[in-house]
């Protein structure tokens, strides 16, 4: 270990004696580490940094809005309404098998098609 390091974990026993974290969010709970065993693990970092930032991948995007959609289809009573909302459903279910074709083509996705689907279904 480096003398960087070794300052470092100094200054952090120092204050954890000093008890400058028993306020912190999560104390004393116990953190469970996320499950990504179901991603490829050459996609597994771009879907931890998007889901940190809040972003979801697109696939999974489109497929919410096309069950937002359904839903709304589904209480809807008025037919110019309906129509509506039927041709966005349409639009938004076209985008996304264009682009699980495009995704298909690689390996990491074939990998992990089947748990897409089953997440959405």
């Amino acid at each position: 270990m480096d003398i960087l390091a070794k300052i470092a974990e100094q200054k952090i026993r120092e204050a954890m004696e000093r008890g400058e974290f028993d306020n912190l969010p999560f104390h004393g709970v116990r953190l469970v580490p996320e499950d990504l065993s179901a991603v490829p693990e050459d996609l597994r970092m771009g879907y931890k940094v998007m889901k940190n930032a809040g972003v979801l991948p697109q696939e999974m995007q489109l497929k919410k809005e096309m069950v937002s959609l359904q839903q709304l289809l589904d209480a809807c009573e008025d037919d110019a309404e309906k129509k509506r909302l039927q041709k966005k459903l349409t639009a938004k279910a076209i985008r996304f098998n264009m682009l699980m074709e495009k995704r298909a083509k690689g390996a990491a996705y074939q990998k992990y098609q089947a748990q897409i689907m089953q997440r959405f279904s």
